[in-house]
């Protein structure tokens, strides 16, 4: 696995441009922070490239609606998820993508199909996951009330070889937005 780059923030005050449209995809059980830093990064780069989030809850209640918690019907949600990013992406868009995203062949699928594909694996303890649990949910499934909950009763497949890796138990949401900015400057943005 790849270990964070150094901490850099974009200079938002100077004229910007991007290479090409991109899709950033946070990775993560439920939890490690892929929400939270979608919205933060959202705000950042929206300064100059049209961003657009497709955040797991949001998309299952709209895009993915109907959709159970299986293996296939996960795999179908990532794909669908895949679709649309990719779309805002070849129109010149980023898009940042905040699901679990459980297995790794779906991701990979992904990364395949998506011309400037960005993986980052938002990681964090399994204890301070259940600990900062606000909903509930950890302690529903150890219970037996939820099931096919990831990283529980559900499997979840850490990548193998993300672009970035966030701690979210070690690094604030400031100190992580700045170093994907700062690999997302160096990889998609022209100053």
């Amino acid at each position: 696995m790849k270990e964070p780059v150094s901490e850099q923030s974009i200079d938002c005050t100077h004229s910007v441009t991007v290479k090409e449209g991109f899709v950033i995809w946070l990775t993560g059980l439920s939890g490690s922070g892929k929400s939270t830093l979608a919205l933060e990064l959202s705000a950042k780069l929206n300064t100059f490239i049209h961003t657009e989030i497709l955040d797991g809850d949001q998309v299952r209640q709209n895009l993915s609606k109907g959709l159970s918690f299986s293996k296939e019907d996960r795999d179908e949600n990532v794909n669908r998820i895949g679709f649309v990013a990719n779309l805002i992406a070849r129109t010149g868009g980023c898009c940042i993508v905040a699901v679990i995203s459980p297995y790794k062949e779906s991701r990979e699928l992904q990364r395949q199909r998506i011309t400037n594909f960005f993986e980052i694996y938002c990681t964090c303890p399994i204890e301070k996951l259940i600990e900062r649990d606000t909903k509930g949910l950890y302690k529903k499934a150890i219970n037996g009330d939820i099931n096919h909950f990831t990283g529980i009763n559900d499997p979840y497949e850490e990548p193998d070889n993300p672009n970035l890796i966030i701690d979210s138990n070690k690094l604030s949401i400031e100190e992580s937005v700045n170093i994907i900015l700062s690999k997302i400057k160096e990889l998609f943005i022209n100053q």
